[in-house]
């Protein structure tokens, strides 16, 4: 008789919580110690749709490195301090607070009480630690373990109490506080026995329990339909709530559907069966335009973001009997003033005109217009100009034959190859307005487009390349993130990667400038370090800079609080305040 009533006990229980997890249209604010957040009050209900170009492949924030997966895990999981994509600032999250030690290396962090995660097991410092040690653990390979080292050694992580934790650094660390943005704190309950067993990467895949999911994210998961949708339901548990007190997110459910591709995303926009899209083409902003007001959606051009193209030479240093072609050219590509006139002959309004359609903005060094904190305003921007590039490449060494065709001082014509990704229309269609340019030059320039993977092969393993267009970006407008590509020893360093010395004194000094930078804690200083590197650059042109395309972006018009940002994620970084205006009489969702 007692097992009976503990059974119907449980029983009710059980309907109890799943009754209290599904009433979203009143739902009732959590315990603990909420966020209030700053957007304008909305109202609960309904469900927001997204596009994806592609299927996520897992669900796992420890592993997950493709774009789709982690544009789902951001809404399911939090972070202790989160960079505000708007302000581009840090502030609080799951740490309320932090207070810094006057040597700059120890970051003590207060969490907020009497939260929990989406499972509603409580959320407490024994997770932070377990969270960092996984991350940490070299046998895991977390893509974010390189964020989280500080002169090349890890951050230790300290547990004070049940909710103070301690970060120690090896040396003062500017942007510090940004460590922490995207780096989800993992539920040690659930994730703890497959760590230890060595089969972490293994978890949480999207045929996943999602019972046995759980994260501190405005969202959780509620089923997944292979090929087809994932279907992500309110976090009854989250911390946040709006400025009167309500508890959000305000939206019911978000649904991510499969397209495949950008023009299968806007399709589907466009015929009113997804509610926002995100980082569209040039063309495809042109073709939406014309049925703003016809199909109730409203597009939106923040600008240029913090993603810049650019064309690059080999520098590397080439065994002459493996690559003898390509070794005679770096005699050229080496010289400084060929890399000058190559840059001021190309027509960089042309490239925006041509190539976005003027949604981009030309460029003249690696920190884009759109990153207002740190970008150097007096760097020149030379016009076009091919007196200029024929003055620079004669006083290189360079002449001209009769017949109008670029010769070196052994008579030898100047030509070379620009390897393109095949899977890029703009950077391809770059490539071929810079063949044109040059042309006027008297250098003939051939086009070779490859696989994406075969040309990353071809620039940062077998260097078999000549001259090569690529793209970079970053999720944060911090100056640390692109310490990969501008230190000699980086990897991404793409004109001579992983270099076991600076070839040159400029990069030696850039190598300099970046460690220092990275140890000084006040910013007007920061800056005039980060403003040298910056003319550094842009005077030895190891990257001859090109463009920044605009961040573009549509919704439909009644969705409230939608706040596009030019920093990843572009359009969900405020989910849980987006929320549903009521519709007009006659109009449709």
């Amino acid at each position: 008789m007692i097992s009976k009533l503990r059974r119907l006990r449980t029983a009710l229980l059980m309907a109890a919580m799943i009754w209290g997890t599904q009433g979203f249209a009143n739902p009732q604010s959590p315990a603990g110690e909420m966020m209030a957040t700053d957007g304008d009050a909305g109202v609960h209900g309904g469900r927001l749709v997204v596009a994806q170009r592609a299927e996520p492949k897992t669900l796992n924030p420890v592993v997950a490195v493709d774009a789709p997966s982690r544009e789902i895990i951001r809404l399911m999981t939090a972070d202790l301090i989160h960079i505000n994509r708007h302000s581009h600032k840090t502030e609080p999250a799951l740490a309320k607070s932090w207070n810094v030690s006057k040597d700059g290396r120890r970051y003590t962090l207060h969490l907020r009480r009497g939260l929990r995660f989406s499972d509603g097991r409580p959320m407490n410092a024994e997770d932070v630690v377990f969270s960092f040690q996984v991350y940490l653990d070299e046998q895991v390979h977390s893509p974010q373990r390189d964020l989280l080292l500080v002169d090349g050694k890890p951050i230790t992580v300290t547990k004070i109490d049940s909710y103070t934790v301690e970060f120690g650094m090896a040396q003062p660390y500017a942007a510090a506080e940004r460590l922490f943005d995207s780096v989800a704190v993992l539920p040690r309950h659930l994730m703890e026995g497959s760590y230890k067993e060595g089969k972490l990467a293994q978890e949480w895949g999207l045929t996943a329990d999602p019972a046995l999911i759980a994260g501190m994210g405005p969202y959780r998961i509620r089923k997944y339909i292979p090929g087809d949708r994932i279907i992500l339901e309110r976090n009854p548990h989250y911390w946040k709530i709006d400025r009167k007190g309500n508890v959000l997110p305000y939206l019911d459910e978000v649904v991510f559907l499969a397209a495949g591709s950008e023009d299968a995303q806007v399709i589907r926009f466009q015929a009113g069966e997804t509610d926002l899209v995100s980082r569209i083409s040039a063309d495809n902003y042109a073709a939406l335009a014309k049925e703003q007001q016809k199909r109730g959606f409203q597009l939106y051009d923040l600008g240029p973001g913090l993603e810049y193209n650019f064309l690059f030479f080999n520098l590397n240093d080439l065994d002459r009997k493996e690559l003898p072609q390509i070794a005679r050219k770096q005699a050229w590509f080496k010289k400084q003033a060929f890399r000058q006139a190559v840059s001021v002959a190309i027509d960089r309004d042309g490239i925006v005109r041509l190539c976005y359609q003027g949604r981009a903005t030309p460029l003249w060094g690696h920190v884009t217009p759109g990153n207002k904190l740190w970008l150097n305003t007096t760097l020149p921007q030379p016009s076009r100009s091919l007196l200029n590039a024929r003055k620079l490449l004669a006083t290189a060494g360079f002449s001209w034959k009769s017949d109008g065709t670029l010769v070196d001082q052994d008579g030898a014509a100047v030509d070379f190859t620009i390897a393109t990704s095949a899977g890029n229309a703009a950077r391809a269609q770059m490539a071929t307005i810079i063949q044109a340019d040059l042309k006027e030059l008297g250098i003939m320039v051939h086009l070779a487009s490859l696989e994406f993977r075969s040309l990353l092969d071809r620039v940062l393993k077998t260097y078999d390349y000549e001259a090569c267009i690529l793209g970079l970006g970053s999720g944060d407008a911090d100056p640390n993130p692109e310490m990969n590509v501008l230190l000699s020893s980086g990897g991404s360093h793409l004109w001579h990667p992983a270099q076991k010395e600076p070839s040159t004194p400029w990069e030696a000094e850039i190598d300099r400038l970046m460690a220092q930078q990275v140890s000084t804690v006040t910013y007007p200083e920061r800056k005039r370090l980060y403003d040298r590197v910056q003319q550094l650059m842009a005077e030895e042109l190891p990257l001859i800079y090109l463009a920044s395309p605009d961040i573009l972006v549509g919704a439909k018009a009644r969705l409230g609080n939608f706040k596009p940002a030019i920093l990843d994620h572009y359009a969900l970084w405020n989910i849980e305040e987006l929320f549903w205006r009521p519709a007009q009489p006659g109009a449709t969702r």
